[in-house]
């Protein structure tokens, strides 16, 4: 008896719904992710053919076609059941290709989450092709490919071979040196803040700090300005003028968009962008649960909704009044998202659990310790966001000492809310002594202090995709392969979480500036995006677009290839080779930074760059404290003298010994500063700022 064909991205994927649909009746192959693209050798595109692609079946990937070739004409039917996007429409629409199937065929489903439920559904409900989504997401690969393809070689003739520019990934590095410009321009600014402890009748401390002078706002500059509020009330009575309890409301978070969900798992669990979609990735194409067998946990990965379906949101109540009660349910409707900016992705749902009762607790047994921290967060996130608000009681105590106005500020949470399971800060009640309006306070002390202005913070993945999101600039999908592609083209590195330009990545992003302005605008790669959305929805043509970029793009090329002079990046150093006398310079290669002889090709002595930061191994005393990168590209400090001496650090050594243990101090940066502070965790000891 034939059997019905369902072909799907991946193995994984593949596994999990033909358990769903039985392999009595179907047979389900995974076609590994595209089958055809444009050639890696050539352009691919035909310019004078009005932009026509010349897609090619990839390499490799002949015996895989071959099976599904076989496997669709032995099959009394066939669906494409690649992912519900872009780029999963185009892969359908070149397997129908391949496979001689009339795209106006129903041959296409599709499901937001891999769940029997869901894929039976799909099965019942086969559709077309959509065309306008794979015009789309041609239109995308192949204006990634003119730019690319045309700009790329100018980069390898002007600086070095295996460089590459490209729509979104050199926007990107754009802003991460337009960012550490900021930082390297920026001029500390001196202020001050002024507080006032006092002590109540009944010898509690509280703390006030300055709010006002004679009625208006005053900023504090300088020590002279200080000065001046000190003058005015020294020696005078501080006295309770007004107490003011209100009562604030915290908002449940949404569930996850693919971007929030980046932004929380690096800020929350640590994971890098790329780490965050392959266990969701996981999560999402199936995990092998303990008693129920093969089961996609989460709904699709790639989306910039909000949108929980009705029947989601049924089930979410449910759970809620059942194991929490009736208190913690928010009865709302729900809200239209801002599409001002861009279209949002709507087709999609939220990132949710399948399965609300798949409590994280419940597959933990079944998770790798990844998959469970993930799932963790996702399914706590979406049962939040049908929670009741936070409740807090904020008091606020002005007290009046001469013309100034200081102030006193107290919380208590109320009533949890959201945070009864979406709770992942360490917040703690602030509980103000009892105090009356005009009682009259003991000053115990001024406490002056004076600070500076701290330049911006360097992007993190995290702000960064959030950055990238705002400035609509790429799409759900592509967060992580960009940030990727930046690091191992060696354009941008990371120094804890902090991401930094190379000066590769200064002098190439400086050269596209220059003579390609236009594509690597924010402002052009926003409008991109949208122009793609327009394609989706049918009301441009996909060709038309790539015209319109593709005219000065081909005058830009021109002008570049004439103006742009030969840049030598070799860095000449005191450093002496040892095979024949002459100077070690360093060099960009494949794999980054690295030294070798000056007098090349006669001498062909190469070594590692060591990067060191100045201080002395306080272990050993005598080797040299450099910076190393692990086998994930994460900075950490270690002796020169390794293996003789295993000293690492995540934290740079500062060289100086704290006075309280004698330990080594390291270089520690909080929200606002970088401080000294003593490397043993039992010393709390700290030292300078340092910037």
């Amino acid at each position: 008896m034939a059997k019905t064909l369902v072909i799907v991205e991946s193995p994984a994927k593949a596994k999990t719904i033909e358990k769903f649909l039985g392999k009595s009746h179907y047979t389900v192959k995974a076609s590994v992710g595209h089958v055809r693209d444009l050639p890696k050798s050539t352009l691919g595109v035909d310019i004078e053919n009005n932009f026509e692609p010349r897609y090619i079946n990839i390499r490799g990937k002949g015996d895989l076609i071959k099976e599904l070739k076989k496997e669709a004409k032995k099959s009394k039917r066939v669906y494409l059941a690649t992912d519900p996007d872009r780029e999963g429409e185009a892969i359908s629409w070149h397997l129908a290709y391949i496979l001689g199937i009339d795209e106006h065929d129903e041959c296409r489903i599709e499901f937001n989450e891999i769940t029997k439920d869901a894929i039976k559904k799909a099965i019942k409900n086969p559709r077309s092709i959509d065309l306008k989504l794979v015009d789309a997401q041609q239109a995308r690969r192949v204006l990634d490919r003119l730019l690319g393809y045309q700009i790329s070689p100018i980069l390898w003739v002007k600086v070095r071979k295996g460089l590459s520019a490209g729509r979104v990934q050199s926007v990107t590095t754009k802003l991460i040196c337009e960012k550490e410009k900021e930082i390297n321009e920026f001029v500390p600014k001196e202020y001050w803040s002024l507080d006032i402890e006092g002590k109540t009748k009944d010898d509690e401390n509280i703390l006030f700090k300055f709010v006002s002078f004679n009625d208006e706002k005053v900023d504090l500059n300088s020590e002279e300005d200080v000065n001046k509020i000190l003058e005015n009330i020294k020696d005078k009575k501080l006295t309770v003028e007004k107490i003011e309890s209100k009562t604030r409301r915290k908002s449940a978070p949404k569930p996850y968009t693919t971007s929030v969900l980046q932004q929380d798992a690096a800020n929350k669990l640590s994971f890098t962008t790329k780490k965050t979609m392959i266990v969701a990735q996981e999560l999402y194409e199936g995990v092998d649960i303990e008693g129920e067998g093969t089961v996609g946990l989460i709904s699709y990965i790639r989306t910039d909704s909000k949108r929980i379906s009705d029947e989601a949101r049924e089930k979410a109540k449910s759970y809620i009044l059942d194991e929490l009660g009736e208190k913690y349910y928010k009865e709302n409707s729900e809200k239209k998202e801002n599409k001002e900016k861009k279209k949002v992705q709507d087709a999609h749902e939220a990132i949710r659990p399948t399965s609300i009762h798949r409590t994280p607790e419940s597959v933990k047994s079944s998770l790798s310790k990844d998959q469970f921290k993930l799932y963790n967060l996702i399914w706590r996130r979406f049962v939040a966001s049908q929670m009741e608000d936070s409740v807090f009681d904020v008091l606020n105590v002005d007290c009046k000492i001469g013309d100034a106005l200081f102030r006193a500020t107290g919380s208590v949470m109320k009533f949890d809310g959201y945070t009864k399971v979406y709770n992942f800060t360490e917040r703690e009640d602030k509980i103000l002594p009892i105090i009356e309006e005009n009682d009259e306070l003991e000053v115990n002390k001024f406490i002056p202090e004076q600070h500076f202005t701290q330049p911006p913070a360097r992007y993190t993945e995290a702000s960064l995709v959030k950055t990238l999101e705002e400035l609509g600039i790429g799409r759900p999908s592509t967060y992580a392969p960009t940030i990727a592609t930046i690091l191992n083209r060696g354009y941008v590195e990371k120094q804890g979480n902090s991401l930094h330009p190379t000066e590769l990545g200064m002098i190439v992003t400086d050269i596209l500036n220059i003579n390609f302005q236009k594509f690597i605008d924010v402002d052009f790669t926003a409008q991109m995006e949208n122009k793609l959305d327009e394609i989706e929805e049918g009301n441009i043509k996909w060709k038309s677009v790539v015209s319109e970029v593709y005219e000065p793009l081909k005058e830009a090329i021109k002008e570049a290839n004439e103006k742009i002079e030969k840049i030598n990046m070799d860095e000449e150093t005191d450093e002496i080779c040892e095979l024949c006398g002459s100077n070690m310079v360093i060099k960009y290669g494949r794999f980054g930074r690295f030294m070798a002889c000056k007098n090349y090709p006669e001498c062909k002595n190469t070594k590692p760059l060591v990067n060191k930061v100045g201080v002395k191994c306080p272990k050993c005393k005598e080797g040299d404290i450099i910076l190393r990168k692990s086998k994930k590209g994460k900075a950490f400090y270690g002796c020169s003298n390794y293996p003789e001496c295993d000293f690492i650090s995540w934290y740079k050594p500062t060289g100086e010994v704290c006075k309280e243990c004698g330990s080594y101090m390291i270089e520690k940066r909080t929200k606002n500063e970088t401080k000294e502070v003593c490397s043993n965790k039992e010393c709390k000891a700290e030292g300078r700022i340092i910037e």
